[in-house]
């Protein structure tokens, strides 16, 4: 399923973490990202003897997944943002070079608010769990 993501969503490099959407439908969103060593070596300071990507940029990504995914159903037009993480819980570590693949249920969908819940995982390892709501902020 090829898209171009910057056409979905309003981040750009070095602030965009998703390569590409697989699958989506109403009730769920499938995408991938890797991380670069070069291209994303600004996130390298956070656990240098680790080489782990930062929780909280995890947290991000699977977010602006829910969000590309949710755009390409087309229920939803403008710019919403991160208004609230309700929940997320870290099982393992995710280090550059790794495909994480972002499993995302969609909650609530409206024009106003995005409720989302979802999984990321490293080959068949569970990464991370989340859930978060966006908001809209913006007409497109």
């Amino acid at each position: 399923m090829a898209q171009n993501i910057e056409e979905l969503i309003p981040h750009r490099a070095p602030f965009l973490f998703v390569d590409e959407i697989t699958s989506v439908s109403a009730e769920e969103i499938i995408a991938i990202k890797t991380f670069d060593n070069k291209a994303d070596n600004m996130l390298k300071g956070s656990f240098p003897d680790f080489g782990y990507i930062p929780g909280t940029i995890l947290i991000e990504s699977m977010a602006q997944a829910g969000g590309a995914g949710v755009r390409l159903l087309g229920i939803t037009d403008g710019i919403f943002a991160l208004v609230q993480i309700e929940s997320a819980q870290f099982f393992a570590g995710a280090g550059f070079g790794q495909q994480i693949k972002y499993e995302v249920k969609n909650l609530r969908l409206s024009e106003k608010i995005i409720k989302q819940q979802g999984k990321a995982y490293v080959g068949d390892t569970l990464v991370l769990e989340a859930s978060w709501m966006s908001i809209k902020i913006d007409e497109r």
